[in-house]
């Protein structure tokens, strides 16, 4: 059913798919879907009632973004089951903002309702007439005497999906404007009081085989003592008594993520393809298995270095002739002025700002772990081939963190995640501006940068790099991970659920 700007028509089943799409081709921009869940004010609750490819999926499983389909027609796709959706929750809205363009750039966009389980079409929108905006609200899901209309708004913005979601209510930091100070501790002037000690950050512990039955691993997620030592070996130091409070057994469940959001499987059911391991892309209808998008296109080396972004996210190391040798990865990071301390002005007392480098690694041999800097710093000599140079502790060293990947043992790998993890100095990554640079041997430098956080998210995915029949490839993650709620220091052990590694995770003493 085509539709005129500002017509409504009834919702009259359950579940609905939201199709945003246009005509994809050389020089059109991207575009990217998002939900905005209103309360009876007209705003959100609060910034989780916002839905988009950095929060992919609403609290109450209503909305979930289910992401791309590649195609001569572009989809971007979100689920909304509005059987599930929360009564104070009156109006849900749907929104696009382009990457690297206007809506002017974009033909044939249009908003699609279609019925999730029959697959009809409900209502359609074909949005006409833009020009300089670069977002866009298309169209409204709302209650009316019970039950569910869609309208047709086409109503554009020119400042982006940030004054858009400002308008409706999510706070969001701009460059150069300043977050509020934290109030003034009892006499800071005379004696300023200790720095209150940051919950216990994770630290992962993959255990041998247990001795005469003395020790069992703990299930996955949850926290359990580390086993005893073997004789010379070093034992992790452990936070004293009552410095760390572990979360109940079952207390954090990652909700279940969208199609094509790179699901954890349980740990006794996950088997990648023999050689590959990749996220499955967005699925084509809802309900269905995924399917493989056509190729994407491959990124050039300009400026004596390659860049992979969005439209351009991956490069085969063995077809630029990186085969041997020592690939330093380096990370480096700066913030954006007036938001350095976080968008609530939370900074502990002369700390700078401090992000890790870290990554999980996995062989072809089944082992597999984690490189971080409040546990295994690596090695390049041995298993896993990879090492850790140092901590900087304040993004002001010119060299930033290094990890060396040993590409002499390329046979051996199966995948390897680079991420950056936010230590101290910021909430969370709005307002951050990081960039990790690939530097293989015979090959020009590849570069990823992170600018675009508008969650709570202290995890940034930066990197998969796997072995693909022998091919080792560097694919463009570029995505935020938020912590578990209330744990802001367990960012990790949600990276390790999201890419399936299926570590077992134990509490550590944080950094001196």
């Amino acid at each position: 059913m085509s539709m005129q700007k500002g017509a409504n028509t009834a919702v009259p089943v359950p579940s609905v798919r939201v199709e945003l799409g246009w005509q994809g081709g050389p020089g059109v921009p991207d575009a990217d879907a998002s939900a905005l869940l209103l309360a009876g004010t007209g705003r959100v609750r609060s910034d989780d009632d916002f839905v988009f490819y950095n929060q992919p999926a609403h609290g109450s499983g209503a909305v979930r973004h289910e992401g791309k389909q590649q195609g001569p027609t572009i989809l971007d796709v979100l689920a909304v089951e509005l059987s599930r959706v929360e009564p104070d929750i009156e109006k849900i809205v749907i929104a696009a903002s382009s990457d690297g363009g206007t809506f002017g750039q974009l033909q044939g966009l249009y908003v699609r309702v279609v019925d999730a389980s029959g697959g009809a079409e409900v209502a359609r929108f074909d949005s006409q007439g833009a020009t300089t905006e670069t977002a866009f609200v298309l169209g409204e899901l709302y209650r009316r005497q019970g039950a569910w209309k869609f309208r047709a708004v086409g109503q554009g913005y020119d400042s982006g999906l940030a004054g858009l979601a400002t308008d409706f209510g999510i706070s969001v930091d701009e460059p150069g404007q300043a977050a509020a100070p934290p109030p003034p501790a009892p006499q800071a002037e005379a004696t300023p009081p200790a720095a209150p000690v940051p919950p216990a950050p994770p630290q992962s512990q993959a255990p041998p085989p247990p001795p005469g039955g003395q020790y069992m691993p703990p299930p996955p997620g949850q926290y359990a003592p580390p086993p005893p030592p073997a004789p010379g070996q070093y034992a992790p130091p452990q936070p004293p008594p009552g410095q760390y409070a572990p979360p109940p057994g079952g207390q954090y469940s990652p909700p279940p993520p969208p199609g094509g959001q790179y699901p954890p499987p349980p740990a006794d059911q996950y088997a990648p393809a023999p050689g590959q391991y990749a996220p499955p892309p967005p699925a084509p209808a809802y309900g269905q298995p995924p399917q493989s998008p056509p190729p994407q296109q491959q990124p050039q080396a300009q400026g004596g270095k390659i860049s992979l972004t969005k439209n351009s996210p991956s490069v085969s190391l063995t077809k630029q002739g990186a085969t041997s040798g020592h690939m330093r990865v380096n990370l480096n990071w700066s913030a954006r002025e007036g938001v350095a301390k976080g968008r609530l002005g939370k900074r502990r007392r002369g700390v700078d700002l401090d992000l890790d480098l870290c990554c999980l690694w996995e062989l072809k041999d089944g082992r597999k772990g984690i490189i971080h800097a409040l546990g295994d710093m690596g090695a390049l000599d041995r298993p896993p081939f990879i090492k850790l140079d140092k901590d900087d502790r304040t993004g002001a060293v010119e060299a930033g963190e290094n990890l060396t990947i040993n590409l002499d043992h390329t046979a051996d790998f199966k995948r390897i995640l680079v991420f950056a993890e936010i230590y101290d100095g910021a909430d969370d990554f709005r307002g951050l501006d990081a960039v990790a640079t690939l530097y293989p041997l015979g090959s020009p430098p590849i570069e990823m940068q992170m600018n675009d956080c508008m969650d709570a998210s202290r995890d940034a995915v930066l990197a998969l790099i796997e072995n693909v029949g022998g091919e080792l490839v560097v694919r463009r993650e570029g995505r935020y991970v938020l912590p578990p709620p209330g744990r802001p220091r367990w960012g990790k052990m949600t990276v390790d659920q999201a890419y399936g590694w299926n570590l077992d995770w134990v509490a550590s003493r944080g950094k001196d």
